[in-house]
């Protein structure tokens, strides 16, 4: 583990009140992108209020299985064969994320590998909002190629030494993430915070899926249950999407194909606003959402037999931010 405590130089002096009052910057590296996949390396950058960096913390993590892509990470078996246990810098971690925003690159991702591992541990992570700073280069509508950390880097002139290092992406963005909490500040954009919902239903299992190892150093690998049966939406259909307004509560929503967001997750969302996620497509369904409107599967061509608008998980996302309470 390495800490390091440091001092820059002061922030403006007109800030808007609602914003968060300190931020922990997150990079994880993991063994893979899957359900059961493991940390194996994290780092924190706390920040303050205005972005400026308090202390920074690195620490390797045992994943108790093989390390997946090692050319990547380069973080091998005989490295992290020594490396704590998750359990063993939970409470560590923790109190670096204890009262502050969470904030990551694609930070749904970051999340909720850090939700299973402390779920694992049978603890929660103490954070209660993120903060993506792809979603944040959005709203202040930055001039990238694309929305690779490289990218965010280069724009704010912010060198990168060892890409896919825990410690140093950490403090890439970091360093990115600073002046993109200025510019928003100056301009009283709304800062693009998420709920973060922690994760509780797990279960281990000894099979390993085709092309991976059963488990590292003989330890059993993680799945997740399925998803508990959603209780019935409370609020009539009030019928489809209408491009241009707002979503309303009581809307039918499917979706297709892969989203950015775990699935499960975009549907919590939706159902937590008051819409009915349907798990097929009839002419009852308002809105389809999927990223790729011309796969040709089911949902998509009976949407477009029935008439059934279709907007991207982006798209739906803004939307969701303000969904219109039912009539009456």
């Amino acid at each position: 583990m390495l800490e390091d405590r440091t001092t820059e130089a002061s922030s403006p002096t007109l800030w808007p009140a609602a914003y968060p009052r300190g931020y922990a910057v997150v990079d994880v590296e993991t063994t893979g992108l899957a359900r059961d996949d493991r940390i194996i390396s994290a780092a924190v950058y706390r920040l303050d209020a205005r972005g400026e960096v308090e202390d920074h913390w690195y620490t390797l993590v045992n994943p108790e299985r093989d390390p997946g892509p090692v050319w990547i990470h380069g973080l091998t078996s005989d490295v992290l064969e020594g490396a704590p246990l998750f359990r063993d810098v939970a409470e560590e971690f923790a109190a670096r994320l204890d009262g502050r925003v969470l904030v990551a690159h694609n930070a749904v991702f970051d999340w909720q590998m850090i939700a299973r591992e402390y779920a694992r541990a049978q603890r929660e992570a103490p954070v209660r909002q993120r903060l993506c700073t792809i979603a944040l280069a959005k709203e202040l509508a930055l001039p990238l190629p694309n929305h690779k950390l490289e990218s965010l880097a280069a724009h704010f002139g912010v060198v990168q030494r060892r890409a896919h290092h825990a410690l140093d992406d950490a403090r890439v963005l970091a360093e990115a993430f600073r002046p993109s909490l200025r510019a928003a500040a100056a301009g009283s954009v709304r800062l693009p915070l998420q709920e973060c919902r922690p994760l509780t239903e797990w279960a281990d299992r000894p099979a390993a899926r085709i092309g991976r190892q059963a488990g590292y150093g003989g330890y059993p690998q993680t799945s997740w249950r399925p998803s508990r049966k959603r209780p019935a939406c409370p609020y009539p259909n009030p019928g489809r999407y209408e491009d241009g307004k707002p979503l309303k509560q009581g809307m039918r929503v499917a979706f297709s194909g892969d989203t950015s967001t775990e699935r499960e997750l975009l549907e919590d969302r939706a159902a937590e606003a008051g819409l009915h996620v349907a798990t097929s497509l009839s002419r009852l369904t308002s809105l389809l959402v999927t990223n790729d409107p011309d796969s040709g599967t089911s949902k998509v061509v009976k949407a477009r037999q029935y008439g059934t608008p279709i907007v991207d998980e982006a798209a739906f996302g803004q939307l969701l931010r303000d969904v219109a309470p039912a009539d009456g």
